[in-house]
């Protein structure tokens, strides 16, 4: 039975006891972002009261319209991060290049900045203005040189490795999902105290699924294959559970929330546009992937598993099958044959 006073910090102090080289400093950089992410949540909450929705007139990296809101939420992140000293650089989806860090804590000036830390601040942030759920994904991973600041070698490492990952929605309820490669755990912001407590431990996808969440709106410019996955999908056949049902929110963290949840597949293919896919290996699809994995689901880019993909930069895109097992080899089943 989940005790309902079991909170995000003891959670994760008590996970890491499991690990015989365990030195603290992941459970304090976690404790770090879900600092920052109760800050965000508060101003979510409150962003219809202040000056905040909107576009700031600027665009981002990826070439889109920044909003105050993602400004807000990148800024808070970022300094947490760097005040924290468990990182030796920040990697932002808002961010051009990464933000090497240099600094130590400890009376031998190396006891800290080992992690590396990839966010996208406010996903789905399209939708801050229709009061649709957003929220925030986070990946963490080792260094892999050895000292200083942060290189560009640290922050593009394959997924596989990835120490922790998670993800905050900011909706009816602010809901923290973490995974650090012991089973994926849920906690519930409960905002009389201030704390991320437990309230589903070991989360479990469904093995199939007759959910599946794709914009369908793209359907001219997908390949045969995806359009034929599709059409499988809608064709009436009870024995196999068809036709699935569509739902689609637009932002990424809540299909994929309620999918990993109930079980479904969650889908942005490549198409005739985006011929790379759209969302970003390291900020989206390595974090989610790493956690769907640790459900019991499964991951692709259509032909290879997301966490063997080799990054060759910061804001390299993907295509992205995501959620139930089964769901997912039958999307690559259409797509092999192409």
């Amino acid at each position: 039975m989940v005790s309902k006073f079991n909170t995000f910090y003891r959670h994760i102090i008590e996970e890491e006891r499991n690990f015989p080289d365990a030195s603290g400093q992941l459970s304090d950089l976690l404790a770090d972002i879900a600092l920052a992410c109760k800050v965000i949540s508060l101003e979510v909450n409150r962003a219809g009261l202040i000056d905040i929705l909107g576009f700031t007139g600027d665009e981002n990296v990826q070439g889109e319209e920044v909003k105050k809101l993602d400004v807000f939420a990148n800024d808070v992140l970022t300094n947490v991060m760097k005040q924290g000293g468990h990182i030796c650089a920040v990697c932002s989806e808002e961010e051009e290049n990464f933000i090497p860090i240099n600094k130590n804590f400890g009376s031998d000036n190396s006891v800290s900045n080992k992690y590396i830390c990839h966010f996208d601040p406010l996903d789905g942030s399209s939708n801050i203005d229709v009061n649709v759920s957003i929220g925030t994904i986070f990946s963490i991973y080792r260094r892999v040189t050895e000292s200083g600041p942060g290189a560009l070698e640290d922050c593009l490492q394959k997924g596989d490795v990835q120490v922790a990952a998670g993800y905050v929605i900011y909706g009816s309820s602010t809901v923290l999902t973490y995974t650090a490669g012991k089973g994926v755990h849920l906690f519930t912001l409960d905002p009389s105290v201030g704390e991320f407590l437990l309230s589903t431990e070991n989360i479990s996808i469904p093995k199939k699924s007759k959910i599946y969440s794709v914009n369908e709106g793209n359907y001219c410019k997908w390949s045969d294959g995806m359009k034929k996955y599709i059409n499988h999908l809608k064709e009436d056949d009870e024995s196999t559970g068809r036709p699935y049902t569509s739902r689609y929110v637009g932002s990424l963290v809540a299909d994929f929330h309620r999918n990993l949840i109930y079980g479904g597949i969650f889908i942005y293919p490549a198409d005739l546009k985006n011929k790379n896919g759209k969302l970003r290996l390291m900020y989206e699809a390595n974090p989610l992937s790493f956690i769907v994995e640790q459900a019991g689901g499964r991951s692709s880019d259509g032909k290879n598993r997301i966490l063997d993909l080799i990054p060759e930069s910061l804001h390299q895109r993907t295509p992205l099958y995501i959620g139930s097992e089964e769901d997912v080899l039958m999307a690559e089943k259409y797509l092999s044959e192409e």
